[in-house]
C-alpha cells in the first residue's frame, strides 16, 4: 500500500481571466468527505503521476521557469510538473490547454480523455509563480508548484465545465475582490496576493517565493537565493 502521508510532487493551476470587476480566478470547492482540506475553495491541482513526465507536449515551459522548477529538486522535474499541471485543469474543470494534433505515441490511461478531444498539451503559456510544501502531519502532503495561466491561451470554452469530473464542485470565476469572502486554504491566500502582485506583467517571474515546511521550522524562502523582500 503507498502511503498516502508521503510527500507527493503536485501542480497547482492559477487560471485568470478578465471581468467586467476586475481579474477573476477560477476555483471550485473540495468535497466536505475529502481528506485534503474538505470544503475549501481550490485552483484546480493534484500529485503528478508516474506517467507525466513521459507525456509529449506540442510546446514546452519557458527556459526561466523549467530552471526555477529544477532548482531544488530532482532532475527533470519540470517536465512532469507541467503535463500534471494541464492534465489536472482537464480532469477538474475540463478546461483544454493544448494545440489541435495527433499524439505521436498512445496516451497513458489517464491522458486518454484528453487526447481524445483532438489536442497535443501545450505548456509555454504556464508561469511557474510559487511553491509550497504541506506542513507535516497533515493526512496528505504535497510539494505543490502553482501556475499562473491567461485564460485566453485555453483551447476549450472557459464558461464550459462540461468535461469536468466531480472532485471540485460549484466551479466558477470568482472576482478577485470577492475571493477572500469564500472559504479558503491559508496557502491560497498568500498565492492570490502573489498573483495580484504579477497581474500587469507577462513574463515569468524569474524568482518564485517558496514557502518551505518539510523541516522543523516553517521558512519563507526565494527560489534563486533571493530574500522574500526582493524585487522580481
Amino acid at each position: 500500500m503507498a502511503d498516502k502521508t508521503a510527500l507527493r510532487d503536485a501542480a497547482t493551476v492559477i487560471v485568470v481571466r478578465d471581468g467586467t470587476d476586475g481579474p477573476r480566478v477560477l476555483m471550485g470547492q473540495r468535497d466536505a468527505k475529502a481528506a485534503f482540506m474538505p470544503n475549501k475553495f481550490v485552483f484546480p491541482g493534484g500529485a503528478v503521476d508516474a506517467g507525466d513526465a513521459q507525456v509529449p507536449l506540442a510546446a514546452t515551459l519557458s527556459a526561466v521557469c523549467r530552471d526555477r522548477l529544477d532548482e531544488d529538486a530532482a532532475p527533470g522535474t519540470a517536465a512532469g510538473l507541467a503535463a500534471a499541471a494541464i492534465r489536472e485543469l482537464w480532469e477538474e474543470t475540463g478546461q483544454i490547454l493544448g494545440l489541435p494534433g495527433d499524439w505521436p505515441v498512445p496516451p497513458p490511461a489517464d491522458w486518454q480523455g484528453f487526447a481524445a478531444t483532438g489536442h497535443v498539451p501545450d505548456a509555454r503559456a504556464l508561469q511557474f509563480v510559487f511553491r509550497a510544501i504541506t506542513p507535516q502531519g497533515r493526512p496528505r502532503r504535497f510539494d505543490a508548484r502553482f501556475f499562473l495561466l491567461r485564460a485566453d491561451a485555453l483551447a476549450s470554452d472557459p464558461d464550459s465545465f462540461d468535461g469536468a469530473c466531480d472532485e471540485l464542485s460549484h466551479l466558477q470565476w470568482i472576482s478577485l475582490s470577492d475571493v477572500r469572502n469564500f472559504d479558503l486554504p491559508f496557502i491560497t491566500e498568500v498565492v492570490l496576493a502573489e498573483v495580484a502582485a504579477r497581474l500587469h506583467d507577462s513574463n515569468p517571474p524569474s524568482s518564485v517565493p517558496f514557502f518551505r515546511n518539510d523541516d522543523e521550522e516553517s521558512l519563507f524562502l526565494r527560489l534563486r537565493g533571493r530574500p522574500p523582500s526582493s524585487a522580481e
